[in-house]
């Protein structure tokens, strides 16, 4: 690595950095959306058609849809769907994230139809569509340059539409959210795929990043991309980012905080006086926000590893966490069949569907928070309650209320044999167990063992 990428990739993680920090100084000057109702007790599942099945076609993945639907799955959301750049293109299918036409349709996948015809089906089925959407980047050869727009993109010294500082960046080119006719192109685009192909919302990718160059240019054009959708529909807005100023614009946020601090629980360095911790800073963001939660997504299994090296033996814990904490659950495609290969992002590479053995494992815990209102989304759901002493930091209880409903979870992030003793009136009831079914009356003060690693969650039974 030169001196001067050194000095690009530390400048652009401290701007970042201060940028968020920035963001969450102003967030009491605005106002928090209100989200779609029908968010309340949803689930997401990421999918990546280029790898999803042998074809990687859209209609290859629609023949899956009923077994997702079984599985406790609400949202689809699609890695970017669009035409891929040609110049400077990475591997020989190239980067999904380097967006050649945004109202096109990747022919890799399909066609326009096939695509139309599986939202159809999808909504069929009960089931809400999102795709992923790349607003602050597009291809060096997107359409736009074609048609003698060069000014929409930031522009190198050569007057040639310019990368991102810092990191590998050479097959895309930033956009300049400078131009007010760029920005209406994009949010046109935008509806777009709302108005006609029917899609019910969006994966903002990044969405911290769009023209840093000015004074909140990113709220400034989400509130406004925001503002136009609704005319057409309520759709989900998804932020690929956290900040509680966000939330002002978006649905949702990328709860990525969650997800390191589930590796450090994993690596022995955290431990549930840092989940307090946590738990008190999301004071921050403004009550009934969503956040998603996920153990992988498509950018942790291919570059940061898979579950399993990430997370090592905790990795079925911390996906009870992830889907029984304040948040909205994600699966990434795969994980259900034991995902264990970082998946390569610019050529084919297959999931292997022939161990679906943790089928039962999500299906529960997704079925769980679809039916149990206590693990409902942001304003629907109830709050996290800690249950154990805040002395004993490798094991701890925590339940969450919703009018007569409850789910209690007992977690050991140990590699060793470890009892709890719950504290709290509010335990008291009789449970289900739900990965045995078994009844279990609970009481204040009782002691729970667990072995290495292990969990219980318990939901209130009316049997």
């Amino acid at each position: 690595m030169t001196v001067i990428s050194t000095f690009k990739n530390y400048f652009m993680k401290n701007i970042v950095l201060l940028f968020s920090i920035l963001i969450g100084a102003m967030e009491c000057y605005f106002a928090q959306v209100k989200v779609p109702e029908w968010t309340k007790n949803a689930t997401i599942y990421e999918v990546n058609i280029r790898q999803f099945s042998p074809e990687g076609t859209f209609v290859a993945f629609q023949n899956q849809l009923p077994s997702l639907k079984e599985m406790g799955v609400d949202i689809l959301l699609l890695m970017p769907i669009h035409p891929i750049g040609e110049l400077n293109r990475k591997g020989r299918l190239g980067n999904c994230y380097a967006v050649r036409d945004y109202k096109g349709i990747n022919p890799e996948f399909g066609s326009i139809y096939d695509f139309r015809v599986l939202v159809k089906e999808a909504h069929k089925q009960g089931f809400k569509i999102i795709i992923d959407w790349v607003a602050n980047h597009a291809s060096p050869d997107n359409r736009w340059v074609g048609l003698g727009h060069k000014d929409w993109f930031n522009l190198d010294s050569l007057g040639n539409p310019q990368a991102p500082i810092g990191g590998e960046w050479e097959d895309v080119a930033e956009l300049n959210f400078d131009n007010k006719a760029m920005r209406k192109e994009m949010i046109d685009a935008m509806k777009y795929w709302v108005s006609e192909m029917d899609v019910d919302g969006f994966r903002c990718d990044a969405a911290v990043w769009p023209s840093m160059n000015v004074v909140w240019p990113s709220m400034d054009f989400w509130k406004q991309t925001r503002n136009e959708l609704y005319k057409i529909k309520p759709v989900i807005m998804l932020a690929d980012a956290e900040a509680p100023l966000l939330h002002n614009a978006f649905d949702m946020t990328n709860a990525r905080e969650f997800n390191q601090l589930m590796y450090g629980i994993a690596q022995g360095e955290k431990n549930s006086a840092d989940l307090r911790k946590y738990l008190e800073d999301e004071k921050k963001y403004p009550v009934g926000s969503i956040r998603m939660h996920y153990t992988t997504n498509h950018y942790e299994n291919s570059w940061s590893g898979t579950e399993k090296e990430w997370f090592g033996d905790a990795r079925f814990l911390l996906a009870v966490l992830s889907a029984t904490f304040q948040g909205m659950p994600l699966v990434y495609n795969g994980q259900e069949a034991s995902l264990d290969k970082r998946l390569r992002l610019y050529d084919k590479d297959t999931i292997d569907w022939s161990k679906m053995d943790l089928v039962p494992f999500y299906t529960n815990l997704l079925k769980l928070h679809q039916t149990n209102q206590a693990l409902w989304n942001g304003p629907f759901g109830g709050e996290v309650q800690f249950v154990s002493d805040t002395n004993i930091t490798n094991v701890f209880a925590y339940i969450r209320i919703k009018n007569d409903q409850k789910v209690l979870c007992v977690l050991n992030t140990s590699n060793s044999k470890q009892s709890i003793r719950l504290n709290g009136e509010q335990v008291a009831g009789k449970y289900l167990e739900l990965f045995s079914s078994k009844k279990k009356r609970l009481k204040n003060g009782m002691r729970i063992k667990l072995g290495p690693w292990g969990y219980r969650v318990y939901h209130l039974s009316s049997n």
